[in-house]
């Protein structure tokens, strides 16, 4: 879901709208504690010297999957205007401040920021590091001293960006990693003491509703619900929206502690042989589906006669395996977000990899080393999605939290200065 890009380059990006507040009492098992509040960016109490600027590549190399693009050569990204939908624009200080989104997950940490260009957002920097934070997560119940030294790597650097673009408001979450080890908290507030950053571990529901919120309006037009999904490193949502104006409306959803991580770590045999490959992901196929069992009963009667059964996923998993459907020689977001694919070659890309060893796997073009192990689990949970949701195509959204995110943000602040003006003009 990251923009390869230099750090001064600038991208378009699509419209904001309000955060949907009003349609939480619909999604069931969903608890109260998801928050929605700005975080804004503090200082160390110990600021360590700002590092010298990196020297930036010129080009990417073939084969070059989208995480190494991301912190590579400049390619401008495509407009993510959206013309059959609009935001009030309102003239003020908010649209000249920069906002930030950073999504540390279970297997990466991300960091967008942007500012507002009339309806739409521009992004001016962007960062993603694969940080492997929830690695081991599944066995011992806590994040690792080798998984958090990783990732607190990564939050100097966003930090760093954080101070040098000199961020009006930033909103930084943690997701299921953080949410399940132990020791989560704990790595929280160290996080505050040596970057600055306050982190907001947020519930699943929240998560859930930041994904729909920043991928939404890829979905293919039609009539009736559809289901939106994010494929994680420690778990996956699933949603079911019903599209309502410039917000969906969300009628049920359902989270799974399976991403990954998650179901690799948990799934353990041997990749010796292509028999033991399919044994191993006959078992990830089985846990999943019984995971989505609850879900998939409450939503069939919706699919059943429907005309337009609509499917839109964001995560690693739908992107890397898009472009493996297009054949792409290295990753290309350009290509890749907005794309609408046939499910029927997703599920054959998907049977492929199984049958193939890890350093098979890792000498295709977009998956490289870091996703050659974890990419057939990502393929056992898409399969069980496509089994409950039965669409013949499916759309790939190369954004997600990130993006919710940032037109919260933006929207609650041009909000509150409407409101400022409209009490300033009533004096």
């Amino acid at each position: 879901m990251d923009y390869p890009r230099e750090e001064n380059e600038s991208t378009d990006m699509a419209d904001f709208s309000p955060p949907d507040e009003n349609n939480r009492a619909g999604q069931r098992g969903a608890d109260k504690s998801g928050k929605v509040a700005d975080f804004r960016y503090s200082s160390p109490s110990q600021p360590e010297r700002k590092a010298g600027r990196r020297k930036r590549g010129r080009g990417r190399g073939k084969g070059q999957t989208k995480d190494q693009a991301a912190n590579a050569a400049p390619a401008r990204a495509p407009s993510f205007r959206d013309p059959k939908r609009s935001t009030p624009a309102y003239s003020g200080a908010y649209r000249k401040q920069a906002y930030a989104a950073l999504d540390l997950g279970t297997n990466n940490c991300r960091l967008l920021i942007a500012k507002p260009t009339g309806e739409n957002f521009t992004v001016i920097d962007a960062f993603s590091r694969v940080v492997k934070l929830g690695e081991g997560l599944a066995k011992s119940g806590r994040l690792s001293d080798e998984a958090m030294e990783r990732t607190l790597g990564a939050l100097k650097v966003c930090a760093e960006k954080l101070r040098r673009r000199n961020v009006h408001l930033a909103r930084s979450v943690a997701t299921e990693a953080c949410r399940r080890a132990a020791n989560g908290a704990a790595f929280i507030e160290r996080v505050r003491e040596e970057t600055g950053i306050a982190l907001d571990i947020i519930s699943a529901q929240e998560e859930a509703r930041l994904a729909v919120l920043g991928c939404h309006i890829l979905l293919e037009g039609g009539d009736g619900p559809a289901v939106i999904f994010d494929i994680g490193g420690g778990s996956t949502e699933l949603v079911l929206i019903e599209p309502d104006g410039k917000v969906p409306r969300i009628l049920d959803w359902q989270s799974v502690p399976w991403g990954v991580v998650s179901l690799t770590d948990t799934v353990e045999g041997s990749e010796d042989s292509e028999e033991a490959r399919l044994k191993r992901y006959e078992r990830m196929r089985t846990i999943v589906s019984d995971s989505f069992a609850p879900f998939a009963e409450r939503i069939a009667i919706r699919s059943r006669g429907a005309s337009d059964i609509r499917l839109l996923g964001t995560s690693g998993t739908v992107t890397t395996l898009a472009s493996l459907h297009l054949e792409l020689p290295q990753y290309d977001r350009r290509q890749v977000d907005g794309l609408i694919v046939p499910a029927e070659s997703m599920r054959e890309i998907s049977t492929r990899l199984s049958h193939m060893s890890p350093l098979e796997r890792g000498a295709l073009p977009c998956i490289g080393n870091d996703r050659a192990e974890l990419v057939v689990a990502g393929c056992a949970i898409l399969e069980g999605i496509m089994d409950i949701w039965p669409a013949d195509r499916l759309g790939v959204a190369d954004r997600g939290i990130r993006e919710g995110i940032l037109r919260s943000l933006m929207a609650a602040d041009a909000e509150g200065e409407r409101c400022r003006a409209e009490l300033r003009n009533a004096q």
